[in-house]
């Protein structure tokens, strides 16, 4: 690739993400390549943090915030619009200089296909999961991505021989990961005695994971009250979450909760144990060390289909960065209340498993590598936004 010898003047880089964790990815990575290049501007789809972050947010990431076959299709003329509406942004009269993608592969794969076809360089940050299905696809993202940022070290070995610069940036997570206020003081905020159990429900942003894993949540946090009358339940809400919508299921579960929109590392770590949905949240509180047990439901035609597609033994991600089953996870109809409430139990009672988990959780992080993942990240944007021949590698 040739690097122009003066980046000086005004470049605009196109980013597009449909996901909670792409929004807090997305938003590290602008503020960084705006402490290395202020000549460098965002804009694009993205939520509330890319928006604090400085970026120009042209649609919500909300319209993109769609999850498993059966919910996409019923979204799918919603989702067509913001792809044309970008897809003319790409071949207008003024197009970015570097097309940013971060996660949703269906949709952001096409997005790049369109940039390919106008000389617009395009780095996908967050590889698309090739490892854990349609391992083919790695050749198409190679035909259409100049460069790809993999979050996992085992990631770029799936791009080796093909025609696409593959590296491996350590994860951002690492990035943020701190703790804005001591536990101790985060619980006196909420009035929780700092000898009580303090359980964590996360029940995740999509509106799909609200549908079919919330409800099996609030039976399970039923069944936890009973057994721990005492215990205190938290629910952290996610930007763009109606905390009554959540709050009508308990109440009518006589289930009292702590709503709070605080960050979530500081919510984790108040926990003795979470019960969450799968996802990056789950890498989140791995971080913080504090026990937890995964699960997740999808709508029955998306699991039936999916099931068949996937080739991992894990998708929890604590479980995957560790290569073995260090918290328990559950799907579909193997996350029942009773299961889930088994292993919360146990997490709470059982000293030895629960110190022996937290020792795993410690790895967890050890494995995931260094920080500075996203300065490493926005180098590779700024290097392409500075490009100066547009059709050259």
């Amino acid at each position: 690739m040739a690097i122009g010898s003066d980046c000086s003047g005004l470049r605009r880089a196109l980013i597009v993400t449909g996901e909670a964790s792409g929004d807090l990815h997305g938003a590290n990575l602008i503020k960084a390549a705006q402490s290395c290049d202020p000549q460098l501007s965002f804009f694009g789809v993205g939520g509330e943090k890319m928006d604090a972050a400085g970026c120009q947010i042209v649609l919500p990431s909300s319209e993109l915030a769609v999850m498993g076959l059966v919910e996409v299709v019923r979204h799918l003329p919603r989702i067509w619009a913001v792809f044309q509406r970008l897809k003319a942004i790409i071949h207008g009269s003024n197009p970015p200089d570097v097309l940013v993608l971060i996660d949703s592969p269906d949709f952001n794969l096409r997005l790049a296909k369109q940039a390919k076809k106008a000389g617009i360089p395009v780095l996908y940050y967050v590889s698309p999961q090739v490892w854990a299905w349609r391992k083919g696809r790695v050749k198409g993202i190679s035909a259409v991505v100049d460069r790809l940022a993999a979050i996992f070290p085992f990631e770029p070995e799936y791009y080796r021989g093909l025609p696409i610069d593959a590296r491996y940036v350590g994860h951002p997570l690492l990035d943020e990961a701190k703790l804005s206020l001591p536990t101790i003081e985060y619980r006196c905020r909420y009035h929780l005695d700092q000898n009580s159990t303090v359980v964590g429900l996360f029940p995740g942003s999509r509106s799909n994971e609200l549908k079919y894993s919330f409800p099996t949540i609030v039976e399970s946090a039923q069944k936890i009250k009973s057994r721990h009358p005492l215990a205190h339940f938290i629910v952290p809400l996610a930007p763009g979450v109606d905390e009554a919508d959540l709050k009508s299921q308990l109440d009518t579960a006589g289930v009292e909760v702590t709503f709070v929109r605080d960050p979530i590392y500081d919510t984790a770590a108040a926990c003795d144990v979470v019960l969450c949905v799968s996802g990056t949240v789950s890498l989140q509180i791995a971080l913080v060390e504090t026990p937890m047990v995964i699960m997740y439901k999808a709508a029955p035609l998306t699991y039936a289909i999916g099931k068949h597609l996937l080739s991992v033994e894990h998708f929890g991600l604590p479980n995957i960065v560790a290569g073995k089953t260090i918290v328990r996870e559950y799907v579909q109809d193997e996350a029942s209340p009773l299961t889930l409430f088994n292993e919360v139990d146990k997490i709470l009672t059982d000293e030895s498993y629960r110190n022996e988990m937290k020792q795993n959780l410690s790895h967890v992080k050890t494995k995931m590598g260094e920080p500075g993942c996203s300065t490493r990240v926005a180098q590779m944007v700024i290097e392409l936004s500075c490009r100066t021949e547009q059709g050259e590698n």
